[in-house]
């Protein structure tokens, strides 16, 4: 598809359209939950140019399908329209993350302790987009509280930010980098 026109003028007063071309101002939980989503896919794509082709890297591309699938949920009020097909998440996806954890947990020494986000690069990386995740996962929640949103996203949210912690411990094994852990100093 080829993109003719990018901007359009219709959202400089604060205000833009969400599926089915219903206005709502660009300050409310949906575009919050939505865009969150959006810079989470951002993250995983740097995450992705810092990876090496493998397994991992193509899983996380496959995520960043899903979150476009949640963004287009998120994007519509189902009170009034119908989910799109492509809005869903295919079934098995929620599975798959949490196969990939145990898999990888499975192969990883036992946690000692917190772990303090770092080690390599993509690792690093992989953190941010943890953290992103759960800000993500907080926003569909509030957005869930005034309006209907599909359970499976946020199941699917909670194990993806489960994924991405596991994923940096796994980043930082293969390259021989040891975690860095918290240590208490006050206590």
């Amino acid at each position: 598809m080829k993109i003719t026109k990018v901007y359009t003028r219709t959202g400089d007063e604060g205000e833009t359209s969400i599926v089915s071309g219903i206005r709502v101002k660009k300050s409310c939980e949906r575009l919050e939950a939505y865009g969150t989503v959006d810079e989470l896919s951002s993250h995983l794509g740097l995450l992705v140019a810092l990876m090496p082709k493998g397994e991992e890297r193509v899983l996380v591309l496959r995520i960043q399908n899903n979150l476009f699938n949640i963004g287009t949920n998120l994007a519509t009020d189902q009170s009034k329209t119908e989910l799109y097909p492509s809005a869903r998440l295919a079934d098995g996806e929620i599975e798959l993350l949490e196969q990939m954890v145990d898999a990888m947990l499975a192969a990883l020494p036992a946690q000692q302790g917190f772990v303090l986000p770092g080690g390599t690069q993509a690792a690093a990386q992989a953190h941010v987009c943890r953290t992103v995740c759960r800000r993500a996962e907080r926003c569909i929640v509030a957005l869930s509280e005034v309006a209907q949103v599909s359970p499976e996203v946020l199941r699917y949210m909670n194990r993806l930010s489960d994924y991405l912690f596991v994923l940096a411990k796994k980043i930082n094994f293969n390259a021989g980098v040891s975690e860095i852990t918290w240590k208490n100093v006050c206590g």
